[in-house]
């Protein structure tokens, strides 16, 4: 561990690291003030959200046909234009901490974008795999599904530019620039955690931690928010729109075709019925599968080999060991903000029992 470089280490008579002490009574009440934003937060967003939606069929519009861009205002407009500039105005009872901006070369960026991929891929399996078991496989990725049907410029504006813009600004900058001077690991966790629970669901929540942690940890060694949003912007441009694209290359009837069984003649028979851009479609969705699986072989060498010039730098004011969860997380503010969240994933969860 390395000192840090924001200044010295607090050793006054102000700074007591242990339970009970008046600094850590303050430390313990600005991780529950940033847990109260978040969660009043998150209560604007579904009040406001939900307003939004019953208050649209008393004028005669009808819910299920909403153009997307209509649809995503309603839904996440709210968020991002009322939501979270009021937590953010909350959040200011806790000082940022003003630390020097470094720059991060271009071989490193892609570096730690590459890393990425295996670590959603890991947390993408998990998140499907237990929404499936704990849904009885009635669960559905209603990101995905949007994703898939919407209008492609309309989900580009909202998810690729928008949504990592002002993501990035309130859970790296804002958190971690106010949680950074209690420990640099901790204030990443925080952060990453926030992110991934404000998903309100099991199948984004594993893969947005894990995501999370590295884009706070970008953010951390650099603080400048132009790297982190730049790769969420590039990691939301691969799944909102290149994934879909290519999965609508694909003919349905090539599917049929290659799902019908019998003996491989037949197969090749039922092939070559179809149009060239049957085959065309299944060419390009094997060379991006085989460019994915490329970066994610990639991305776990690199995770190995590069694990070493992960460096974390001693705080101002670093909680001892013991003391991090309970100062962070075992608080009003925070406990109210994961209950809220974990109740939305419940309802997800039941919503497709229904």
């Amino acid at each position: 561990m390395k000192e840090a470089d924001p200044g010295a280490r607090q050793t006054g008579p102000e700074y007591y690291p242990v339970i009970g002490s008046p600094w850590w009574q303050l430390a313990r009440r600005r991780f529950s003030r940033i847990g109260f934003a978040l969660a009043t937060m998150l209560i604007v967003w579904i009040a406001l959200q939900y307003a939004v939606f019953i208050g649209l069929p008393e004028f005669g519009i009808e819910l299920d046909k909403l153009p997307t861009w209509v649809f995503l205002l309603a839904s996440n407009g709210p968020l991002y234009l009322i939501a979270m500039p009021l937590a953010v105005l909350m959040m200011r009872a806790a000082p940022a901490l003003r630390t020097r901006h470094f720059p991060l070369g271009a071989r490193r960026f892609v570096e730690l974008l590459i890393m990425c991929v295996p670590i959603m891929y890991l947390g993408n399996i998990i998140g499907m795999v237990l929404s499936y078991v704990l849904s009885r496989g009635t669960a559905v990725s209603e990101i995905s599904q949007l994703a898939t049907s919407g209008d492609p410029l309309t989900v580009f504006v909202v998810m690729v530019v928008i949504g990592p813009a002002l993501e990035e600004w309130i859970f790296r900058k804002q958190l971690i620039s106010r949680l950074r001077r209690y420990g640099e690991r901790l204030a990443i966790v925080v952060s990453a955690l926030a992110f991934g629970l404000l998903h309100g669901n099991l199948f984004q929540f594993f893969y947005a931690f894990g995501l999370g942690l590295v884009l706070g940890y970008v953010y951390m060694r650099t603080s400048r928010l132009r790297y982190s949003m730049a790769m969420h912007m590039l990691v939301n441009f691969n799944g909102g729109i290149v994934a879909p694209w290519v999965m609508r290359q694909i003919d349905p009837k090539l599917l049929d075709a290659l799902q019908a069984g019998g003996s491989s003649q037949e197969t090749l028979d039922r092939l070559q019925g179809l149009g060239a851009a049957s085959v065309t479609g299944l060419g390009v969705a094997a060379v991006y599968g085989l460019a994915m699986m490329s970066l994610l072989a990639a991305g776990i060498v690199l995770l190995i080999i590069r694990r070493r010039r992960v460096e974390f730098y001693v705080a101002p004011e670093e909680l001892p060991r013991g003391m991090r969860a309970r100062t962070a997380l075992w608080n009003v503010g925070m406990i109210g903000y994961t209950v809220l969240c974990l109740l939305m994933i419940a309802y997800a969860l039941v919503a497709g029992l229904l």
